[in-house]
């Protein structure tokens, strides 16, 4: 948290906006699992699982710092969400530096009860691959 500099006796935390094309994980047990939503034009909307599989949660997970993809379970598996379907027809080789990079194609009508979610390894994993050149090794080979 951050305190003020004039004089008080409660510090308070701040919280930056989210940016375009930021992604959260909402519904899962932990901050690596869950359904996917992405920040764009203003608000939070769904990804639609319409062609959805592992390259795209790949990318998903690799943006969160979560490692890598485990799975990409759709029908809304964490739950329905509410708002815009913001993604739909989302084609990710899984390279990608972001999910909004990945090709789209036109799906038709999505509606929330395809709601798109991932399952990622986790940060655990992922700063263990970071911090120890043994693991390090074996997160290459993976």
């Amino acid at each position: 948290y951050f305190t003020p500099p004039f004089h008080t006796t409660t510090p308070f935390m701040t919280t930056a906006p989210p940016l375009e094309g930021q992604l959260r994980l909402v519904n899962g047990k932990g901050s690596c699992v869950g359904r996917v939503e992405v920040f764009l034009r203003g608000q939070w909307g769904t990804v639609c699982d319409s062609l959805w599989d592992v390259n795209d949660a790949h990318v998903v997970c690799r943006q969160l710092g979560c490692g890598r993809a485990l799975s990409a379970p759709g029908g809304a598996f964490y739950g329905q969400g509410t708002g815009p379907i913001t993604l739909s027809g989302v084609q990710c080789l899984g390279n990608e530096p972001a999910l909004t990079k990945c090709r789209r194609n036109s799906v038709g009508y999505c509606r929330h009860y395809q709601d798109a979610g991932v399952v990622c390894e986790g940060k655990i994993y992922t700063i263990l691959c970071l911090i120890s050149t043994a693991a390090a090794l074996l997160c290459l080979l993976r």
